[in-house]
């Protein structure tokens, strides 16, 4: 009798472990269906900050006064140092051509995908950051032969490029805070487009 007992005992505690084991499985299933809607609408929602993004920075981009956010084209090269670089070289007539013709060749070099002047540096345990090459042979002749301000105008360009379209390397148009050198908020964007309609 006493082995019966122990049986049914150890029946009842394998049923219900059964029964625990199905309820926990299909909490399991519902957590991981609620998990996917909720991937689902935050990949929703993220396509519909971006697509409200690209919508401002269409709006705002016929706007480049001197405001604080604007449009800000990622990888274009500044071409004020090449003036200043020109206009120590050159008579002053010559010097904005000649500035505007090297400008011009190196934005169609940063452009070329082949040049990949990059080297990826340990930055923590497992960590890697990557930054301009600065012992890459052209960005030596540039320095050499243009001074710092043009390397850094281009290493610059390189590094946002690289950032915002690294496989394409064209220019992207990004909401750009000037005051503090970074990316601008939607928010930012959306009351830069409200002052701009209020004035209107």
């Amino acid at each position: 009798m006493a082995g019966d007992d122990a049986d049914l005992e150890l029946k009842k505690k394998v049923e219900d472990l059964s029964v625990d084991l199905k309820e926990k499985k299909e909490e399991l299933e519902d957590l991981e269906a609620l998990n996917m809607n909720l991937i689902i609408k935050e990949r929703q929602s993220n396509d519909e900050l971006q697509e409200a993004r690209k919508e401002l920075i269409q709006e705002l981009k016929d706007n480049q006064n001197r405001a604080v956010i604007r449009v800000k084209r990622m990888g274009e090269l500044d071409p004020k140092p090449f003036h200043d670089a020109c206009k120590k070289k050159y008579t002053a007539d010559d010097a904005a051509v000649k500035a505007c013709e090297k400008c011009t060749k190196w934005q169609d070099k940063l452009r070329d995908s082949n040049w990949f002047p990059f080297v990826n540096v340990k930055v923590g345990d497992d960590e890697y950051k990557t930054e301009v090459n600065e012992n890459d042979e052209k960005l030596i002749r540039l320095r050499n032969k243009m001074g710092e301000e043009v390397y850094k105008a281009v290493a610059k360009a390189l590094m946002e490029l690289n950032e915002y379209n690294g496989s394409g390397r064209y220019i992207v148009p990004e909401l750009w805070n000037y005051k503090e050198d970074r990316r601008a908020t939607l928010k930012e964007g959306i009351q830069r487009l409200i002052k701009l309609k209020k004035k209107k």
